[in-house]
């Protein structure tokens, strides 16, 4: 549950160029570091100008300050934007206990878009998160910032719903003032309607527990 003790996390926000994952990684990494906790962002990225993979890591110590990466095979929480990257993140850096919150609606490379390739089906996708993954959320992300007013606040969508998930060990009121430091007065209502709208759809829908293959 949300603030209960934890000495370490690591975190990796997963989706592609444009999402928005640079802007979640920071407002999560400033919340963890006014609760207290000593905090690294690091990102690496493909070819994300054109909708390439994005990965954005961070981890957090009571005792220690971490490297920037989370190794592979270590990271406790997947919050992804995107199913296909969401799977190859939890593929390559997953561990028996990870858990994964996923926005479930797909972007499709412009290899796909142009018919030089094909995409997952998206359930298929899904269930072999559930089959990797110690605890699987699903949460509509894209469905929650358009609610809000702006599509393109899916990350807050989906970082609220992080926050209201009880995976991470500060209470959701943390990031209330971070916001407000962040964005001005018409982001700052799109932005916070949405990562309140996530927060009431992670409160809401039941976990989906998931026995790992084999």
């Amino acid at each position: 549950m949300a603030g209960d003790p934890v000495d370490r996390l690591n975190v990796v926000i997963a989706g592609v160029g444009g999402q928005g994952n640079v802007v979640a990684s920071d407002i999560l990494a400033t919340a963890l570091s006014r609760a207290g906790f000593r905090v690294s962002v690091g990102e690496t990225f493909g070819a994300s100008q054109r909708g390439g993979s994005v990965m954005s890591h961070v981890r957090t110590a009571r005792d220690a300050t971490p490297g920037p990466l989370v190794p592979k095979g270590l990271v406790d929480v997947v919050l992804g934007f995107e199913p296909l990257e969401t799977l190859r993140v939890l593929t390559d850096y997953g561990q028996s206990r990870t858990r994964v919150l996923v926005n479930p609606r797909p972007i499709y490379p412009l290899a796909v878009q142009i018919g030089e390739g094909t995409y997952p089906d998206p359930g298929a996708l899904l269930e072999s998160l559930r089959a990797l993954a110690a605890d699987v959320l699903v949460v509509e992300g894209t469905e929650l910032a358009r609610r809000a007013g702006e599509v393109k606040a899916q990350n807050l969508a989906m970082l609220g719903a992080l926050a209201g998930s009880g995976w991470l060990p500060i209470a959701a009121e943390t990031f209330d003032a971070v916001l407000a430091d962040r964005f001005g007065d018409d982001l700052l209502r799109v932005n916070r309607a949405a990562f309140r709208l996530g927060i009431e759809e992670a409160s809401r829908i039941s976990r989906v527990p998931a026995s790992r293959a084999g």
